[in-house]
């Protein structure tokens, strides 16, 4: 008699490369939690101190996403959230039990706010010295600037991303927070090497992110062009300032269409493939690149001429045909339609606050062979309060006595999932 074939023991999911690693964050609008939400994303427990009465107000937002605010759905997945009142001494004992056994600290708080509740740096580095501070601010802690108030579009102002980006007649501000989230890019790249740095030499260093300076070393071209070319970029809407042709162009059916020359040989191709004039390569307007910026405007009269008797995919056949980079101009929702999202099985499902329905997520854009990152569920203010809290030791009673002094807050219907809880991090 054959013995039935046992199945084979599912093999265990690998560590995520951050597990272990707790952040404490007293964050809020976009940069900081960027940061926070990535460490996230890699496995790490991020407790996300929200203030009592309503927590991070970029909850509110806007209510986009079946009720909640789109940036903060973005932003704060796979977090704790920790209602305490820390203009309270019993919310900073809180607050210091929490940073006693983390790795990682991450504020962006108003200019000076940290501080005045002696959590700078310095004297963080002072009392844990094996945690890691994260200050992320508009202008830097020193300077004259310090205790200016910044905010993303005054941060683009200040950079001159302004004076370089919309049409010729109106500056326009970039569609996205790109100050915010170049600070949150930093500070978390920056977080990871100050984890890496304790890890090999012991030392824990301090972590300080600018939205001013990062957002300025984005603008590097555009200031090396200015300072040793002479004259500053000039806004040309979707064109490209220093490249032509680069932009996009009406086909006959009124999609529009952008194409890139990089080189001679695409605007060779260009010419005689797309354009059905060869010679026009050898025109002395168009002959380098540097003329054929200097005679934009009649460069892309020609080339708007021939696309208005092309459809946009028959013209983006044809540019496929000569090399040359091309693609439609596509709306939001073409956008969330697109085939490489799709093909490359880039959305997840994940929960939010309020609502019996999941939203999609997008994945994290760096793959990690064999890692399979966090996609947990966005939570409700103050939802894991009562459980962090149990966890630091507090009784029921003395969970009760906080409550009733408003040090801290606690949801009623949305208490701790308990596949998002704090014992399961």
């Amino acid at each position: 008699m054959t013995r039935a074939a046992q199945p084979l023991p599912l093999p265990e999911s690998p560590p995520l490369p951050l597990e272990g690693i707790t952040v404490v964050s007293l964050e809020q609008a976009v940069a900081a939690p960027f940061a926070t939400r990535q460490l996230a994303d890699l496995g790490a427990r991020v407790i996300k101190v929200e203030r009592t009465g309503g927590g991070d107000f970029a909850r509110r937002y806007d209510t986009s996403v079946h009720g909640q605010a789109s940036y903060f759905v973005w932003l704060n997945r796979s977090k704790e959230s920790l209602s305490l009142d820390l203009k309270s001494e019993a919310g900073q004992e809180i607050l210091h039990e929490l940073l006693a056994g983390a790795d990682v600290f991450v504020q962006n708080l108003a200019p000076g706010a940290a501080a005045r509740m002696g959590l700078g740096a310095d004297e963080l580095q002072a009392r844990y010295p094996c945690l890691i501070p994260c200050t992320v601010s508009g202008y830097g802690t020193s300077g004259s600037w310090r205790d200016r108030k910044a905010y993303d579009l005054l941060v683009q102002c200040q950079t001159g991303l302004l004076s370089i980006t919309g049409t010729p007649e109106e500056p326009a501000r970039v569609g996205i927070s790109v100050a915010d989230i170049a600070a949150g890019m930093y500070a978390y790249s920056g977080i990871l090497t100050a984890l890496y740095t304790r890890a090999t030499t012991g030392r824990a260093p301090a972590v300080e992110v600018s939205l001013f300076e990062a957002l300025a070393e984005w603008m590097s071209q555009p200031a090396y062009y200015t300072r040793y070319g002479g004259t500053q970029p000039p806004r040309v809407g979707a064109q490209h300032a220093t490249i032509a042709p680069y932009g996009p162009f009406t086909a006959s059916d009124g999609k529009d269409v952008l194409l890139s020359i990089q080189n001679e040989r695409e605007w060779n191709a260009l010419c005689g493939q797309v354009l059905g004039d060869p010679a026009l390569a050898a025109d002395p307007r168009f002959a380098t690149g540097a003329d054929r910026v200097a005679h934009r405007d009649a460069l892309n009269a020609i080339v708007s001429a021939r696309f208005a008797e092309l459809g946009s995919e028959e013209a983006m056949a044809q540019l496929d045909k000569a090399g040359i980079a091309n693609a439609g101009v596509n709306s939001i929702p073409e956008f969330l339609d697109h085939p490489v999202l799709t093909e490359r099985d880039r959305w997840r499902d994940i929960r939010i606050p309020g609502s019996p329905a999941p939203v999609q997520a997008l994945l994290p854009p760096a793959d990690l062979s064999g890692v399979s990152p966090r996609m947990d569920p966005v939570p409700a203010a103050g939802q894991h309060t009562e459980a962090i809290l149990t966890t630091l030791g507090h009784s029921r009673a003395d969970i009760d006595r906080l409550r009733a002094e408003d040090v801290i807050d606690i949801p009623g219907p949305e208490r701790t999932d308990p596949e998002q809880g704090a014992a399961a991090q």
